[in-house]
């Protein structure tokens, strides 16, 4: 372990003496705060802080996040506050402290949630310092590196929250040798036997190998020269949990993988980049499809390269990046890269904050976004898994604007991606200029135009089928939103409809019997009380009668809500309003509504079977009529006995269409001889409308009976 003056020293080569003299003095606050603690491994409890600093220290991370680092459990783990920490080193080092700490006084019913609302906490305290995760990181893997000291079933969670939540992260951030380390450690701890057979293979593949790689490094060494380039060329070891993750997803044995040879290409501009491209194209021919300029549209976490799979000889393929060494600087280390985080008065410490920083910036305003809208921690995070995209692809806007969107990504993920209010409102989309299904996965290169319209809705069914966390966060809060809205607005028209037989409305209840009925069901305000009557939680008839005024004006309390004026229906009332699939009921059809717990309101024919054994009683149904003014259009099944012949489908759904009806399905399934039973479902405005298709399908020669089902 490393000595504080050894750090000190390590430090003088890119801080200045006072700055170090800071991140001394941190150093020996949390040896005496933490004094006595110790670790499960023996060791004093200040080896880890001091391990987390020494990280950050490698990746050359400025004086105030080492700070940071040291003190990062000084306020979980002992009697100091954030107060304490502000007056000794100042508000930047407490706040990134505080979004660092694991918040453990809080109480949780699982471990899955303490986690979820740990990491919710962690992305808001990002939000203000993306310092916060960069230290959250560095406590993370020495937790790993000395993660033998704890029970076996501790280290197995440990490892999984790893592989889930913080090896994404650095590997989102572009700080692929974190990433690396971490799912390497956590591969070892979780899945132990896996680990040690592989890194066996590994060793034995490594020795057979040998003089293939260094022939082949010779070669391209050799090419480079001839054509003037300077380059160094290196081998790339594929690390464990890589391998493992490519055998199980590609379903490949460990042989076909180490069978591709990988090498580095670092050179010292960008134009010798696609010069040593050109060189090695010219050694080995290239794999087609398998090219990919990371140097123009850069990934995501701010990677750049190039990306070339070749023939090599005795059928051997070698993958080859090219890049500056800037870039693999980048590629390594990430947003840790840049020391250009924000001075204590607030401003940027470097004009130069670009790339990968700015790119990180960015994600972090997206999860910020997505914290906003979910419902609670369990479905945020499970968002942001979806969100820590391993690939990408590239789309373009209209205006030639590039686009990075997870693999599969369909128009509805790019609308969300554009803006909230694009998703929301989007109808349909043009893939390179050609109508295409909203459901289509986008492929590299297209020009995807959203269509929207301001009427438009996000659609329940787009769950099924988008794939960023955005996407999905927003459609749920919409319809949840929604759905609220919905359901007050029918609980207030259930509620004053009851309370009509009373001659009173909802303006006239006692304020007392409200809020004594509010306590007792335990709800918050009157809305959160309609929205529970309108979604048939709870009985607007036993409502109306808790809150009726002592001395009612008009009707009363038995059978009145027959006496009363139905309640109207406008056919677009949403979510919580619905047609019972059974009888299919249509404007000029007697309708009645049943009340069904979670649902809201099923409406029925007067007449229907199955809601015949409910029509009497008054806490179950309510009377309804169809508004005057309806737009809409209703769902038919039709039952056509036809005499079978060809093309009489066809001739059926045009009849159908003439009549001005849409035709959803039609299928012809009972076959008698030479007749027919086919069944039909038709769109129709009401029952007036429904009476001319009738009449148009009665008027063919081949239909014999037509009924309404």
């Amino acid at each position: 372990m490393p000595t504080i003056d050894a750090l000190s020293k390590r430090l003088n080569d890119y801080l200045d003496p006072i700055q170090i003299q800071q991140v001394r003095r941190s150093f020996f606050y949390a040896e005496e705060a933490h004094d006595g603690q110790k670790r499960k491994s023996g060791e004093p409890y200040v080896t880890h802080p001091f391990a987390a600093a020494n990280v950050l220290a490698e990746l050359r991370m400025d004086h105030q996040s080492l700070m940071a680092a040291m003190l990062h459990d000084v306020i979980e783990d002992t009697d100091i506050s954030y107060e304490g920490i502000e007056s000794q080193f100042g508000k930047t080092v407490a706040d990134i402290v505080d979004g660092v700490s694991k918040l453990t006084h809080l109480e949780f019913e699982t471990k899955a949630e303490a986690q979820a609302s740990n990491f919710q906490k962690m992305v808001l305290a990002m939000a203000e310092d993306i310092r916060v995760i960069l230290v959250k990181l560095a406590d993370r893997l020495h937790n790993m590196r000395t993660l033998g000291a704890m029970p076996p079933h501790k280290q197995r969670r440990i490892a999984r929250e790893t592989l889930d939540i913080y090896a994404p992260i650095a590997a989102r951030l572009g700080m692929r040798d974190v990433q690396v380390e971490l799912e390497d450690l956590a591969f070892q701890a979780h899945f132990p036997m896996r680990s040690k057979h592989i890194r066996r293979a590994v060793v034995q593949a490594r020795g057979q190998r040998k003089d293939i790689i260094s022939t082949i490094q010779d070669t391209i060494e050799k090419r480079l020269e001839q054509e003037g380039l300077s380059g160094k060329v290196t081998g790339r070891e594929k690390h464990l949990y890589s391998i493992y993750s490519k055998m199980k997803a590609q379903r490949k044995s460990f042989s076909e993988i180490m069978d591709v040879f990988a090498f580095r290409i670092v050179t010292d501009s960008v134009d010798d980049c696609y010069r040593a491209l050109g060189a090695v194209h010219n050694l080995y021919k290239p794999v087609h499809g398998r090219f990919k300029d990371y140097i123009a549209i850069p990934k995501a976490n701010g990677y750049q390269s190039l990306h070339t799979d070749l023939f090599g000889a005795r059928d051997i393929t070698i993958e080859v990046q090219i890049r500056t060494h800037e870039m693999d600087a980048v590629a390594s280390q990430g947003i840790a890269e840049h020391s250009h985080y924000k001075n204590d008065d607030g401003t940027d410490a470097s004009e130069s904050a670009l790339g990968s920083y700015k790119r990180a910036r960015k994600w972090v305003k997206g999860l910020l976004e997505m914290h906003q809208s979910a419902g609670n921690s369990m479905e945020f995070i499970d968002s942001v898994k979806t969100d820590l995209f391993p690939d990408e692809v590239y789309v373009f806007t209209p205006l030639g604007k590039i686009l990075e969107l997870p693999s599969g990504a369909t128009a509805v993920d790019f609308a969300y991606a554009v803006h909230t209010d694009v998703g929301n409102s989007c109808v349909s989309c043009r893939i390179n200029r050609r109508l295409a299904p909203l459901s289509q996965p986008l492929e590299n290169g297209q020009t995807v135009e959203v269509i929207t319209t301001p009427s438009a809705q996000p659609n329940m069914a787009w769950l099924n089928f988008v794939v960023t966390g955005k996407a999905r966060t927003a459609i749920r809060h919409y319809l949840k939103n929604q759905q609220r809205h919905e359901s007050v607005e029918l609980g207030q028209r259930l509620l004053n409809q009851f309370l009509a037989n009373y001659g009173a409305t909802l303006s006239d209840i006692d304020q007392f019997k409200l809020r004594e009925l509010l306590n007792e069901a335990e709800l918050g305000d009157l809305d959160d009380l309609l929205e529970d009557i309108g979604l048939g939680n709870r009985m607007a008839y036993v409502v109306a009668r808790r809150l009726r005024p002592e001395t009612p004006q008009t009707g009363s309390e038995e059978g009145s809500s027959r006496n009363h004026k139905p309640m109207s229906i406008k056919g677009t009332e949403g979510m919580v309003l619905q047609y019972a699939k059974c009888c299919l009921p249509i404007p000029g059809d007697k309708i009645i509504g049943h009340i069904s717990t979670g649902r809201g309101l099923v409406i029925h024919q007067t007449d229907c079977r199955n809601i015949g054994y409910l029509r009497d009683d008054p806490e179950k149904c309510i009377y309804l009529e169809w508004s005057e003014n309806l737009d809409e259009e209703f769902s038919v099944n039709l039952k056509v006995e036809v005499e079978s012949h060809r093309g009489i489908i066809a001739e059926l759904a045009t009849t159908a269409s003439s009549a001005g009806a849409d035709v959803v399905a039609i299928d012809m399934s009972d076959h008698e001889g030479q007749f027919a039973n086919v069944q039909m479902e038709v769109t129709v405005t009401d029952r007036i409308h429904l009476a001319r298709v009738l009449k148009k399908l009665r008027n063919l020669k081949s239909v014999n009976r037509i009924t309404r089902e």
